[in-house]
């Protein structure tokens, strides 16, 4: 217990388990598989949030059957139990207990590893709108079957050490889809009233129950409100709750919310910065009061602070905090030790965590990106020869630098022309809702002070400056500068950049074109704000969707909203040219033209070019140069904060 966070770090008891705290790490899968199998990075993964101090972590969903989703750990195996026990016996090591989650998407799957359509299955022959997957009514000899699948799986996680399952009724899933009479259309004893819907969750509850012992504690996860049309409503997840706690065979409940069933309910699956932290506690509130075994909770639960005004105000037992340790897998030892200023916060981007596991990826973060990679980078040991480095940019790639360096031991001067840190960070938080993306700087400004480095603001540097510092490396992480492609501007044209309307360098009128090329979070920003600021707004898009480029959670929201602003979506628009009242764009497929009248400004959210003068005039510079960031390239903050991980490392290794 801290006096900082009294509730927090006090234990707790599940079942025959306890927690050393109530900081727990939720199931989601990390892309760390090899054959259906955790891989030694899986267990590298869970083993650095062990023991950072978290109370108990939950395993990603298992497999418990072929029928269900191909790309989980596929716990129908026999020997996915010697793989298993390997991340159990690492977590253990650091006095953390694991649960693993059990699970069967149902309907919510899409695709085979060969790439073929599989046959989906679901309580009834019911459409999932975001997959496009009409199933086949399950037959009750499968339900039977998988019900002792479920039991047989939990087994298994028992033999490979683990303490406990967590049953999946949520997101939409199987046994949600079950529970939902408008998924549900059976009228055998699986379907109908809610007992009858409650069947097969119950069956499965007793199988594991049977397969296990009483050491081993068994709860479900179940979206307090799936936050979707046609899906579970909170006074119905309430009331299935209260019935299961009455049984008296669960030790838990963990409340989450959303499902994967439609494309609203799945923002909710992960949410993003525009999501409220904590915004879930009221509805584990509502179960809380009506069950005895203790209520998990997640949800963009991102600061030990707001999980302490959770638990204080009773809303529920623990808190899942999944993200913020993927951002700092030591968040419970720093705020238990009382250095919550040192927590590096999730800033709810989305972009290298569930964006990378999206696309294979294995997880990641953009300001941490030695999670994911924590046998390569997990461990940075001090350099041998200490050098003068001289880091020329303060943006994310050279305070990363900054950061990394001298925490080897380096003597490190980051020098910035501006008089603030941050590079385009600044610009990107002040977009709508978009203000805490200005945490990198934060966060990155606190490591590279913290770890030794000097800081001098206001100071551009070139060839002279470098020579009289006599730095025996430098890192250039001089960035980027706004693009304008080369377009047919007639005189009277109205043209400003993105950059130059974020930093108020540039006014706009009434009727305004966004051009986006980019087809990220910038396109999306500048037409919200100016939607909100009273124009008439058309988003010109050179891609298929707003955001094509970006995390789908975050731009499905964003475009939703763009919807509600009446903003004027055009995809397939290649920017021409314009003059004084249109915009002239081409269509990237068919190259007919688009025009778009009375418009008084376009604005071109073209992307930049790289800022390269102080490479050319390093020519024939006797030291070592590494590079970093948008110099190197334009890309995003994520590239950014890797590369300048990766500079650090490598300065002195010639010398070796």
């Amino acid at each position: 217990m801290t006096s900082l966070f009294p509730n927090l770090f006090e234990p707790i008891q599940i079942g025959s388990v306890r927690l050393r705290n109530r900081i727990f790490s939720t199931g989601h899968m990390t892309c760390m598989l090899s054959d259906g199998l955790p891989n030694a990075d899986f267990v590298a993964y869970h083993e650095a949030r062990a023991a950072g101090g978290c109370g108990l972590i939950i395993t990603e969903s298992a497999a418990v059957h072929p029928t269900s989703n191909a790309y989980n750990v596929q716990l129908f195996r026999d020997d996915s139990i010697e793989a298993l026990s390997k991340v159990a016996d690492a977590v253990h090591r650091h006095d953390c207990k694991i649960f693993g989650q059990l699970g069967h998407g149902g309907r919510e799957t899409h695709s085979s590893p060969d790439g073929t359509a599989p046959v989906a299955f679901g309580p009834s022959q019911v459409a999932s709108e975001r997959f496009h997957v009409i199933p086949r009514a399950m037959p009750t000899k499968l339900i039977v079957e998988i019900v002792d699948s479920f039991g047989a799986a939990a087994e298994r996680y028992m033999k490979a050490g683990f303490d406990g399952v967590e049953v999946m009724a949520s997101h939409g899933l199987l046994l949600a889809q079950f529970l939902n009479p408008r998924v549900n259309r059976r009228v055998d004893e699986y379907g109908g009233e809610l007992d009858n819907r409650m069947h097969l969750l119950r069956d499965t509850i007793a199988s594991v129950r049977k397969r296990t012992d009483d050491s081993f504690a068994v709860g479900i996860r179940i979206s307090g409100d799936e936050l979707s049309f046609g899906g579970l409503e909170p006074e119905e997840v309430v009331e299935i709750c209260a019935r299961l706690d009455e049984d008296g065979e669960l030790d838990f409940i963990d409340v989450i919310g959303g499902s994967m069933t439609g494309l609203a309910g799945s923002v909710h699956v992960v949410p993003p910065m525009n999501v409220e932290p904590g915004y879930l506690a009221p509805i584990a509130a509502k179960i809380k009061s009506m069950v005895a075994v203790p209520v998990l909770v997640a949800g963009r639960i991102n600061q030990p602070h707001t999980a302490e005004s959770i638990l204080a105000a009773g809303h529920a037992d623990l808190c899942g905090m999944t993200r913020a340790q993927i951002c700092d897998p030591e968040l419970a030892n720093k705020a238990a030790g009382g250095t919550v200023d040192d927590i590096r916060a999730c800033i709810g981007c989305n972009q290298a965590c569930i964006g990378h596991m999206q696309q294979g990826f294995p997880i990641s973060c953009i300001q941490h990106p030695e999670t994911g990679r924590e046998r390569r980078y997990g461990m940075i040991s001090l350099a041998d020869e200490s050098l003068r480095v001289a880091v020329v940019g303060g943006g994310p790639a050279g305070m990363k630098a900054a950061a990394v360096a001298a925490a080897r031991g380096h003597h490190v001067t980051l020098y910035e022309q501006d008089a603030e840190l941050g590079g385009q960070v600044k610009l990107a938080r002040l977009l709508p809702e978009r203000a805490e993306f200005g945490g990198i700087i934060t966060n990155l400004d606190r490591e590279m002070r913290a770890a030794g480095a000097r800081v001098e603001l206001g100071v551009r540097v070139d060839r002279a400056l470098i020579d009289q510092t006599r730095a025996d490396a430098v890192v250039l992480a001089t960035g980027g500068t706004p693009h304008i492609p080369d377009l047919l501007i007639e005189e009277g044209a109205h043209v400003v950049h993105a950059t130059q309307l974020l930093a108020e360098r540039a006014n706009v009128g009434a009727r305004v074109v966004v051009a986006d090329w980019r087809c990220d979070w910038v396109g999306l920003g500048i037409a919200e704000q100016l939607a909100r600021d009273g124009c008439h707004v058309r988003l010109a898009v050179n891609g298929y969707v707003p955001g094509q480029s970006i995390q789908q959670y975050v731009r499905d929201r964003w475009v939703g909203e763009l919807h509600r602003l009446g903003v004027e979506i055009i995809p397939y628009a290649r920017l021409v040219g314009v003059d004084e009242s249109t915009v002239y764009l081409q269509h990237t497929t068919s190259g007919e033209p688009i025009l778009c009248e009375s418009v008084d400004t376009l604005v071109a959210a073209t992307g930049n070019v790289s800022v390269n003068v102080l490479e050319r005039e390093l020519e024939g510079y006797g030291g070592e140069i590494h590079m970093a960031g948008d110099c190197l390239s334009p890309r995003t903050c994520e590239e950014a904060v890797l590369e300048g991980l990766q500079a650090a490392l490598a300065i002195g290794a010639s010398r070796t």
